[in-house]
């Protein structure tokens, strides 16, 4: 058994069984990725792919239980890696984080310009997603870090610390009834269409939430995963805006207003977690402070040895996080 047939067999689920397509990635050639799949294969004595002639059509459920201990492997040769790069050279290698457009937009610049100040011989990577797919990507450690409002907490081998809490803003053109009112209340915002988030967006769960509780049924006519489609379609007219209070740019939105509706809605707070497991390096310690001052690298430490959820929490009880 050799590692790069772990990488291989890895590589071909995760482009959705596509072997050409994996072999472009890893600049090689698709018969040398099936070769060695079956050589793989003929040592272990099972199947790790089904196939309909020289496709392959499913993991089967050997393969399921092969890719995950693969997985793990790869992981672990990752943090060797990792760890020989630090002794080597601690201010050179890559740095990926998963975020959503208002995180990547809004609130990293100011850090990832810093950063890259700081560490010009670190390779910065960012994807931006849904956060599903954000917590994922570091589930399966395919980024470093995630960072996200919503859905971390699904991903039990996740390491999750809060950043910071935000709120929301409705934002209207100026000329709009609501604009001249001095405090809104969820029936004034109930009344008219609404333009926001996708669900499972940037704090969208604390949304309906507050309209549920007082039992009310919101009109919600169009979502966007992103704060600048959304006052796009504002400005069209195509109904009230419900945005982060940190994606209303004064200077840009001059003829948007942002109405500040802080106490119709509980506050969200946006975390970053990293997966169990993951070696950091002293530039990353250095990333996650940069982002929030709080975390320092004894406190990301003793978050690492947290054992539940619920220990984890209590670390952060008497934290006090800044408002964005």
């Amino acid at each position: 058994m050799k590692l790069q047939q772990l990488r291989y067999i890895w590589e071909v689920a995760h482009h959705d069984l596509n072997v050409s397509a994996t072999a472009q990635s890893l600049y090689t050639s698709q018969p040398g990725i099936s070769k060695q799949i079956r050589l793989l294969e003929d040592e272990l004595g099972v199947e790790i792919f089904s196939r309909s002639g020289k496709h392959l059509t499913r993991v089967t459920p050997a393969g399921e239980a092969i890719l995950e201990t693969a997985g793990e492997v790869l992981r672990k040769v990752e943090s060797i890696k990792q760890v020989a790069q630090e002794f080597c050279n601690e201010k050179k290698g890559s740095l990926s984080i998963a975020t959503t457009h208002t995180q990547a937009r809004y609130a990293l610049p100011a850090t990832i310009q810093s950063f890259i100040n700081k560490y010009p011989d670190v390779s910065l990577h960012m994807h931006q997603g849904t956060p599903m797919q954000i917590s994922e990507m570091a589930a399966d450690a395919t980024v470093d870090f995630a960072i996200a409002t919503e859905a971390l907490e699904l991903f039990s081998d996740l390491i999750m610390m809060p950043c910071y809490k935000w709120n929301r803003a409705i934002i209207v053109p100026k000329d709009h009834v609501l604009a001249e009112k001095s405090a809104l209340t969820l029936e004034d915002i109930a009344a008219h269409p609404i333009v926001t988030y996708v669900f499972g967006f940037t704090g969208r769960s604390k949304l309906d939430e507050a309209f549920i509780e007082r039992g009310l049924e919101p009109k919600v006519v169009f979502t966007a995963a992103d704060a600048d489609v959304i006052k796009t379609y504002v400005r069209l007219g195509l109904g009230i805006g419900i945005i982060a209070q940190m994606a209303y740019d004064q200077e840009l939105d001059k003829d948007l207003v942002a109405l500040d509706v802080s106490h119709l809605f509980e506050p969200s707070v946006t975390k970053i977690g990293f997966r169990r497991g993951t070696f950091l390096r002293g530039f990353m310690y250095d990333f996650i402070q940069q982002f929030a001052p709080h975390l320092t690298k004894e406190v990301v430490e003793e978050a690492y040895q947290c054992h539940s959820k619920s220990e984890l929490d209590s670390l952060f009880d008497n934290i006090k996080l800044p408002v964005y």
